[in-house]
């Protein structure tokens, strides 16, 4: 159980341009960026390939980056959800029994999180694990606050 208050947002790079991206970043303060992508490699990605976007967010923000895989989904789920054409309630709750499994609240710290920004594809976090993963970490955690960018 942690009692320092955690603010921790979200953010989904689609729909953005690398300026729009960058600079809500900027503003909302962020310190990381916590990559929770299964795949950051893609040329879909574009301005936010692995590799790029940890340079530019350390160029352009000061920003670290991290890229936490036990925050990604499985390709199974994934795959099950696109051909399934989205399920939104069987992935959530396959997702949430992965992360618990898992135990992410203890392999990331609200330290790492504090300031940090859960980053993946999704423009809007309600059909995306982001914000589940947000979720289940102010349930874990209890003193977070979710902010999605």
């Amino acid at each position: 159980m942690h009692n320092q208050s955690v603010q921790l947002f979200t953010i989904g790079f689609t729909q953005k341009s690398a300026e729009q991206f960058f600079e809500t970043l900027i503003k909302s303060g962020i310190k990381t960026v916590i990559d929770t992508r299964l795949n950051n490699v893609s040329q879909l990605a574009g301005f936010t390939k692995k590799n790029d976007l940890k340079y530019f967010l350390k160029q352009v923000g000061d920003i670290d980056y991290v890229h936490i895989l036990d925050l990604a989904p499985t390709k199974d789920i994934l795959d099950e959800y696109k051909k399934n054409k989205g399920d939104w309630g069987v992935y959530e709750q396959k997702f949430l029994k992965l992360m618990s499994e898992r135990q992410v609240e203890k392999k990331v710290s609200p330290e790492l999180l504090s300031h940090g920004c859960l980053l993946c594809s999704e423009a809007k976090p309600h059909n995306c694990h982001r914000r589940l993963v947000a979720e289940y970490l102010k349930d874990s955690w209890v003193n977070v606050k979710i902010c999605h960018l």
